[in-house]
């Protein structure tokens, strides 16, 4: 993003390229007892982000390629990429064949010292597999999954709240001798929240080594038992956090989608109110949420009034099973179903819902000739509320509105994190391409093309998905052939918000026109004036806000000290915009750390890095002009795609605009999708490259360099953003080895003069997070030509 987000939050990456894979564990599983019923979504680390199901007879490992969902896409603020080099060295001795991820060969363990434990809800296909006994693998991933038992419940024993490492030796004293030794707190017992690689933030409890079946834990690492199925964990201790943060952690998304989620927070809560002697007052209401609703508000609240005091773990010597009637209530009494039937938010009187599968949807369209664009492509409902950008069919506006939100998330790899049909998916075939970074779900082959397309797809090495395949109908799943303008229009399209359209001022006479005035908010490394000089326009003064000491310092060397800096954005007053206005243009685009989707971490919009949104809107509101000043005036604001849409609506809320979203890729060597806000004339017309745009990594390359791929995946701030495939490879050869890109290869990928970034003996590490929170030149001067109708240029 733009170098403000440096200063604030201490050079962290921004939420853009994040993946999640970073904790150096990888998790397995068995038929969960989830239901097949249970729609597949990106939110839940249980159904998205586990290991493949298990290999059936003959391996087929060297055939095709597929792989687990991970839960994120873009930066997390405060994850660097010692993860990343984590997963890196991890994937290294993967096989490399066209199966991406297929776990190895591991012996299946019962998990816990309790015969019927569920199993933990893991990654599989919604149809039934038999599960085959494999052999062990040290190297292999450190968690294994239980048997599934025929009622899905979890029973916690209090010795899992004990340190039952002690010796049997020991004398009649009640100390213990604690098992984790390495001063980084977290003993058994306690409550807490785990992250592991591939899956989001969830509640678990330290348990000791004895519980699992298996072996002491590393240094540095702690067993964990996860609330919602009862399997364990090894998780390093540095990725462990209190249950007392709970406000920090907790996902009203995955609690309102799924039923595996409700269950964990459900159980946490219960053994955590169970410790804190909390009570809660009889619900008069008969719903489940109600119920629940007094303890989500008890934690959120801290846990008060004992706090964290009154969480901590018994010591008693006493053995006893946790009886808590509720863990034993079978999913559908005790919470709603994820896929209840809504009514359409387009149809102001519309009449009930006809519910209807995948299946029934594809017979009703084959046999009986219904319309595909009737059905929501995605969860097979009647009556979509919108078009499916890509596909022919409609979207429901549920899954409307997780496309919003995830259809710009890629992983480490560079591939798209879910489906491109349904933005779900828990096992995913990769397009064999090397210049198409989208993934197909094993679900939409079998239920959309043909059952046992996804089996065909695997023998396929390379697969083309079907974006890249030949313009055809397979099965119900069609292209649409203007996809690339439906994919536009589908963005900015928001029937939840209309807005008045922007005033449209004529364009100024050649005669009449005069300088252009900026105010550049979070300015970064002085992108827009580095346009505005390349398209000619005279600038009579540019005003920029930016803390990064290194982003001025590139903004000052190249251009000249023409740049008038004036630091924080949060200093400047109404007195300020007065003295140096009026301003002809107002741009900027915010820190995206808490407004990205894939940082678990994240505040939103109201809260941390989120709120300077607000001193963007504060200032544009400033600097507007006068009644009765009658002279153009123009602003643009940009943020990541990837944020939730309930903090795209209240953006666009303020600015009474919906925004245009436009990726890069169009126009250079790397993807790059943004939002753009604003009232600039021609915001969303089509995106076409010019002559000095270099749309191929081979245009970027120094003399001798030669490009592996075609286009490289975003370019975040992050060292290892660069690497690509599903193999992490560098995209360039040179000496017939791999090399990374150069920091002037990296500045013609954005766009930059070369050696732009090239000041005050910079490294290369700290040049690439200035380019990694920059804008796309080429998609800047496509937002800015049209203003020279307006401003005068040489």
């Amino acid at each position: 993003m733009l170098g403000f987000q440096a200063a604030v939050n201490g050079d962290t990456p921004p939420a853009e390229g994040l993946s999640e894979n970073d904790s150096g564990v990888e998790l397995t599983n068995e038929n969960s007892p989830l239901t097949a019923a249970e729609p597949p979504s990106p939110f839940s680390p249980k159904q998205n982000g586990d290991a493949a199901s298990p290999q059936e007879g003959n391996q087929r490992s060297d055939e095709s390629r597929k792989r687990g969902r991970k839960r994120s896409e873009e930066e997390e603020s405060s994850w660097d990429s010692s993860y990343s080099e984590e997963k890196s060295s991890a994937e290294s001795g993967a096989a490399q064949s066209g199966l991406r991820e297929r776990p190895r060969p591991r012996t299946i363990f019962q998990a816990g010292p309790i015969p019927n434990a569920p199993g933990k809800p893991r990654r599989q296909n919604r149809k039934q597999e038999p599960s085959t006994p494999l052999c062990v693998d040290p190297q292999a991933a450190m968690v294994v999954a239980s048997a599934v038992p025929e009622v899905p419940s979890l029973e916690l024993m209090e010795q899992d709240s004990k340190d039952s490492a002690q010796s049997s030796s020991t004398s009649s004293s009640s100390e213990t001798q604690p098992e984790y030794k390495d001063n980084k707190g977290f003993g058994i017992g306690e409550l807490v929240w785990g992250k592991i690689k591939g899956f989001s933030w969830w509640p678990g409890i330290v348990v000791t080594w004895r519980a699992t079946g298996k072996r002491q834990a590393s240094i540095g690492m702690r067993w964990l038992q996860w609330f919602g199925d009862g399997k364990f964990s090894e998780v390093s201790a540095d990725k462990l956090d209190s249950i007392i943060a709970f406000p920090k952690f907790f996902s009203q998304a995955s609690y309102t989608k799924l039923a595996s989620y409700r269950r964990a927070i459900f159980q946490a809560l219960e053994m955590a109110s169970i410790r804190a002697e909390k009570t809660f007052p009889p619900c008069e209401s008969d719903s489940p949420e109600d119920q629940v609703k007094p303890m989500l508000e008890w934690a959120n609240g801290g846990f008060l009034p004992k706090g964290e005091e009154g969480l901590k773990p018994t010591r008693s010597t006493e053995s006893k099973l946790l009886d808590h009637q509720v863990l034993d209530v079978s999913l559908p009494e005790y919470f709603p179903s994820a896929k209840r039937p809504r009514v359409s938010l387009c149809k102001s009187k519309a009449a009930p819902e006809e519910t209807y599968s995948r299946e029934q949807m594809v017979n009703e369209v084959l046999k009986n000739k219904r319309s595909i664009e009737e059905f929501c492509l995605s969860c097979g409902k009647m009556r979509a509320a919108t078009f499916h950008p890509l596909f022919e069919g409609g979207l429901c506006q549920a899954c409307k509105d997780v496309y919003l939100e995830i259809s710009y998330m890629y992983d480490d790899d560079g591939y798209q994190s879910y489906c491109t049909v349904c933005c779900g998916g828990r096992e995913v075939l990769l397009c064999g391409n090397a210049n198409c970074c989208r993934c197909f779900c094993v679900d939409c082959l079998d239920i959309l093309v043909g059952p046992g397309a996804s089996n065909s797809a695997r023998h396929l090495d390379p697969w083309r998905c079907y974006m890249c395949q030949p313009l055809l109908q397979y099965g119900v799943l069609k292209r649409r052939h203007d996809w690339s303008l439906k994919l536009q229009v589908f963005f900015v399209n928001d029937n939840g918000q209309e807005f008045e359209k922007p005033k449209i001022y004529p364009a100024v006479p050649a005669e009449q026109r005069r300088p252009i005035r900026v105010l550049s908010l979070f300015d970064g490394i002085a992108t827009g004036y580095l346009v505005l000089r390349d398209l000619g326009f005279k600038v009579d003064q540019y005003v920029a806000s930016e803390v990064c000491e290194d982003s001025i310092s590139v903004g000052v060397v190249r251009h000249e000290g023409k740049i008038q800096y004036v630091h924080d954005v949060r200093n400047i007053t109404k007195k300020h915009i007065e003295e140096w206005g009026p301003f002809d243009l107002v741009i900027g685009g915010s820190p995206c750390n808490d407004l990205s989707i894939v940082n678990p971490a994240r505040k939103g919009l109201y809260e941390g890095t989120g709120r300077l949104f607000f001193e963007f809107y504060r200032l544009l509101s400033e600097a507007r002009p006068k009644e009765g000043e009658d002279r153009p005036f123009f602003w643009m604001f940009e943020n990541v795609v990837a944020m939730g849409v309930n903090d795209k609506r209240d953006i666009s809320r303020f600015l009474e605009c919906n925004p245009v979203m436009i990726d890069a890729i169009e126009v250079s060597a790397a993807h790059r999708a943004r939002y753009f806000w604003g009232n600039l004339p021609g915001m969303n017309r089509p995106l076409c490259a010019s002559g000095m745009d270099k749309l191929e990594l081979q245009d970027c390359l120094e003399h001798g360099r030669v490009a592996k791929f075609g286009k490289v995946r975003t370019i975040t701030t992050r060292s290892n953003s660069i690497k690509q495939g599903k193999d992490q490879h560098f995209p360039v050869m040179m000496n017939g080895k791999e090399d990374i890109l150069w920091c002037t290869e990296l500045e013609r990928i954005f766009g930059f003069p070369v050696h732009y970034t090239d000041v005050s003996n910079m490294g290369r590490g700290a040049r690439q997070k200035l380019l990694g929170r920059s804008w796309s030149v080429p998609v800047i001067r496509h937002l800015f030509a049209p203003l020279k109708d307006y401003f005068a240029c040489e």
